[in-house]
């Protein structure tokens, strides 16, 4: 029997313990040896509630750890950037939640630490898990390939948000610690009066442009064309993107909502493929999947249940990277791919800032 991967955990807030602690738990082939908290109250309550052997004052004791082969990270935006750098450089594979960085200087020192150690990092983007959207990305390639729904032509995503914990049930524990200080490093051309906008645009919206790239196979090719977003909040509005050629728009904003309202709709000459997200925390249930042949003479709709799509999208992508540490297989969003999400962001709302500027 293979030795199981070693990991370790930085970060007890609220995504470690509902979502990314549960699920290393519930995987084979890994074994979760240690967390690391900086509020010792907190991390002592984790460490006894998920039975975890080790607990660090901090990700640098946990970094000195020679057991530990990866590790994964969740905190402020800008200071999980800082860990996967020193993570990095302890000789550790990183797994990360998103944003990859809150800027692109941020980014590109995470990319120098990558290459300089040999590790690798990948960043949380289930997205590219769910067994949905995998299908569509498939659905998409092969109507392309073959020309039979003829030329992709539009690609509208939207997203007003709702109730994205969908009542997740695992428990959380707090304490009266505050906390821990940070002090980000914010792109140099940010006004402070934009920095709450820019945040809350960059950590939502990072995946919706996130998707379009990967369903397009984009990679890097994304032009911002247009970008008009409310003065107010800086996050209300529509933001038109060229993505690998293809003419995109990201309509976003916010809404009181019960569920979850967000789509993908990629409109080819002869019809399109469309996608409706569930909230982001419910369990085992992936996006839908729904093709509609227009250019046919039966106008044929179809809905399809994708193979393997009783799994909760956050788990699959944990699987990914202890498959990936293991085996040395790619990631499916690797830090060099994800760049482009900081690069796109930074692009748009230096845009919103300047128009905002002049009016």
């Amino acid at each position: 029997m293979a030795t199981a991967l070693r990991m370790g955990y930085v970060g007890c807030g609220f995504m470690a313990q509902k979502v990314h602690i549960p699920n290393i738990l519930a995987l084979d082939g890994v074994e979760l040896a240690a967390i690391a908290e900086l509020r010792p109250k907190l991390g002592a309550k984790v460490q006894e509630r998920f039975r975890i052997p080790k607990l660090y004052a901090s990700h640098a004791e946990l970094a000195k750890d020679p057991t530990i082969q990866a590790v994964g990270v969740s905190g402020h935006f800008y200071a999980q950037g800082e860990i996967a750098i020193d993570l990095l450089l302890a000789g550790k594979d990183v797994f990360m939640e998103k944003p990859m960085a809150i800027s692109i200087e941020q980014a590109e020192r995470i990319l120098d630490a990558e290459r300089r150690s040999g590790k690798r990092l990948m960043v949380a983007y289930m997205k590219r898990h769910d067994a949905g959207n995998v299908l569509v990305k498939k659905l998409v390639a092969d109507a392309r390939a073959s020309g039979e729904m003829g030329k992709l032509r539009f690609v509208r995503n939207h997203g007003f948000c709702g109730d994205w914990t969908a009542g997740l049930d695992v428990p959380m524990d707090k304490t009266d610690e505050p906390y821990p200080a940070v002090q980000p490093r914010y792109p140099a051309w940010l006004p402070e009066k934009h920095v709450n906008g820019y945040l809350g645009y960059l950590q939502q919206y990072t995946h919706n442009v996130n998707l379009v790239r990967w369903l397009l196979d984009a990679g890097g090719d994304v032009k911002v064309k247009a970008v008009e977003l409310d003065r107010e909040r800086g996050y209300f509005g529509v933001v038109v993107l060229e993505v690998g050629g293809v003419q995109t728009v990201i309509e976003s904003g916010a809404v009181a909502f019960h569920g979850w309202e967000e789509h993908t709709q990629l409109y080819f000459e002869g019809g399109w493929i469309r996608t409706e997200a569930p909230p982001l925390l419910l369990r085992n249930v992936p996006a839908t999947v729904e093709v509609y042949r227009g250019n046919t003479p039966a106008k044929v709709t179809t809905h399809t249940f994708p193979e393997g799509g009783r799994e909760w999208s956050y788990k699959a992508e944990m699987r990914h990277f202890v498959e990936c540490v293991s085996t040395g297989a790619p990631f499916r969003s690797p830090a060099s791919d994800t760049i482009e999400d900081v690069r796109t962001f930074e692009a748009i709302y230096r845009r919103h800032v300047e128009a905002a500027m002049v009016t």
